[in-house]
């Protein structure tokens, strides 16, 4: 914004308050909005502190993009020979790049999710998880100078703006309102979730035990980072004897996508085809989004993007980008949104078709969440439209949706086994559900360390090694030993996007997705009435209302932690 706009702004402001004029709800928002805007960026500070504010931003823009392109650009291996890799999937090993070394055939192990995560599942020689846990850790160990710098920039913008800190800057417009807001939630998060976590330690630890002594292999008495995800796997294959290869055979790709698209055509009253139009690549399918309706001609709502498989130098992880919002022209016609979700499902293999995993199949759900979010808002003004509510809110809708992934009708629609057509017998379905909160208590724990974190960094009123108080989180907090084992914040892409200050929403939005889950869907959660419901009053508002008025509309009465304290604690 300009300062001539901001303060042209400023005088119109003050002229419509002289003059008595009648504003709606989301013209007063707006107003509201724009002169607090104004202020957060600056615009009101002398010439000369605004100068130097603007050469602050520019380095500061510079630095994240560098932080970014890291992230996007790394493609850092891990080593092996075929032995190091026993235990691990053989449809897993056919996908990593196979090369001779010094006489020795080797496969190189790549740090994105499809490559490493099995290999921490599944690889049974605990010197061969250290060594891909260590590597991952450190992939972007190159990012922890540029991060410093990063955190530098932003306490001297947050001083010049008059904040005591980034993190009270960030959180100004949150739900949270003020960073001590979040550090008490933190606080009281890691007190109930410890208990549960050390829980999950020793029985994680009891079966390391038992798993070493069957192997002939030195017991050490420690829980190490590298454990973690084997030994959950582990329990779970033996608790529930729940089989993760298994059970993605029930869902190939190519069955599950259509099934959830279909999903959210009848629970949201929507139609959508695929469509001809220009896209950035050949796998890129572009669909066009129309709402049913008893009219003649049904309403246009807009067009979005799916871009699921991975390639090189394309974003590693799944999310939804809006491309165009939706608002009204002064003419009173429509501008309709257009967004994109991306994701990276398997590939198919020589043997056997794109498979998806039960969390994938989560996660893919979540998106799809934050895709309708973007397409069914429908917002006078722009700067309203879809998924710009408040950070530590936006997670809530998609964290909801999540729920459907544990439904036993919902499961039996989407899945079919890639061989025989069939979907998930009822035993099966029993053990997915069971297994949402299996050592749930270190799984939280990690989000919370990973935000405290965030937080302190941004907290701070001067550098630190944050490397250490990185390594000591996950020690205290996330119950996971290992040491310093490098600059794993390197990785942590998020502080240097727009989720700064942000991380702690993960958890924090899940209390009112319990909450809504709760009180309007668990009783019939495909039920297009309830639906509808949540599409008028969650999704079609944006951010045009606050986000409590917002929730309290949908709910009928204030959100509060009660469902979420018994789908945790149980």
């Amino acid at each position: 914004m300009r300062i001539d706009v901001f303060r042209a702004k400023q005088s119109a402001m003050e002229n419509i308050m002289h003059s008595g004029t009648t504003l709606t709800s989301e013209e007063r928002r707006l107003v509201d909005k724009m002169m607090l805007d104004g202020l957060r960026a600056g615009l009101a500070l002398p010439g000369d502190e605004r100068n130097k504010l603007t050469e602050l931003k520019k380095e500061l823009s510079q630095a994240c993009i560098g932080f970014n392109n890291n992230c996007n650009e790394e493609q850092g291996v891990v080593t092996f020979t075929y032995e190091q890799l026993g235990g691990v999937p053989e449809d897993v090993i056919s996908g990593y790049t196979k090369r001779s070394q010094n006489g020795t055939e080797v496969y190189d192990v790549t740090f994105q999710w499809l490559d490493i995560t099995p290999l921490l599942k599944f690889a049974e020689n605990p010197e061969t998880r250290r060594i891909a846990y260590c590597g991952f850790e450190n992939r972007l160990a190159v990012n922890a100078p540029i991060m410093s710098r990063i955190l530098d920039l932003r306490r001297q913008i947050a001083t010049l703006l008059g904040y005591p800190t980034w993190a009270d800057y960030v959180t100004e417009v949150k739900m949270a309102k003020t960073a001590k807001g979040v550090e008490e939630f933190l606080t009281d998060a890691e007190r109930k979730l410890r208990p549960i976590g050390l829980r999950d330690l020793e029985t994680l630890l009891a079966l390391k035990r038992k798993d070493h002594s069957e192997m002939g292999l030195p017991f050490d008495g420690e829980f190490w980072a590298w454990d973690h995800q084997y030994y959950e796997r582990k329990y779970l294959a033996e608790s529930l004897t729940l089989d993760e290869e298994m059970i993605k055979e029930y869902f190939p790709v190519a069955s599950v996508v259509p099934a959830i698209l279909e999903i959210y055509r009848e629970l949201l009253g929507v139609t959508f085809f695929e469509t001809k139009g220009e896209t950035w690549h050949p796998d890129v399918q572009l669909y066009a989004l129309w709402g049913n309706s008893a009219k003649e001609i049904p309403e246009f709502l807009g067009y979005f993007y799916l871009d699921i498989f991975p390639r090189e130098a394309k974003y590693s992880h799944a999310a939804v980008w809006p491309l165009i919002p939706g608002y009204d022209r002064p003419d009173s016609s429509r501008n309709y949104p257009v967004a994109a979700m991306v994701a990276n499902l398997a590939r198919a293999t020589p043997d056997k078709p794109s498979l998806m995993h039960h969390a994938e199949v989560v996660t893919f759900f979540h998106e799809m969440g934050h895709l309708f979010h973007e397409l069914l808002s429908r917002t006078r003004f722009s700067c309203f439209h879809g998924t710009t509510v408040a950070g530590d809110f936006m997670e809530a809708p998609s964290q909801m949706l999540e729920n459907w992934c544990y439904e036993p009708k919902v499961l039996e629609r989407m899945s079919s086994h890639y061989r025989t057509g069939k979907p998930l017998d009822d035993g099966l379905v029993e053990k997915i559900v069971k297994s949402r909160y299996v050592n749930v208590g270190l799984f939280y724990l990690t989000q919370v360390s990973w935000s405290m974190f965030d937080l302190e960094v941004h907290a701070c009123q001067e550098t630190m090694d944050y490397t250490k108080l990185w390594n000591e989180l996950r020690e205290s907090t996330a119950l996971l030993k290992g040491g310093n084992l490098g600059a794993g914040q390197g990785a942590l892409r998020a502080l240097a996007g727009d989720y700064d200050v942000g991380l702690y929403g993960y958890l924090y939005s899940l209390v009112f997705a319990a909450d809504m889950y709760a009180a309007v869907f668990r009783d019939d959660p495909l039920d297009p009435a309830r639906g509808m419901l949540y599409r008028e009053k969650v999704l079609r508002p944006g951010s045009s209302k606050d986000e409590m008025d917002l929730l309290k509309d949908f709910l009928g009465r204030e959100p509060n932690s009660e469902a979420f304290a018994r789908q945790l604690f149980g």
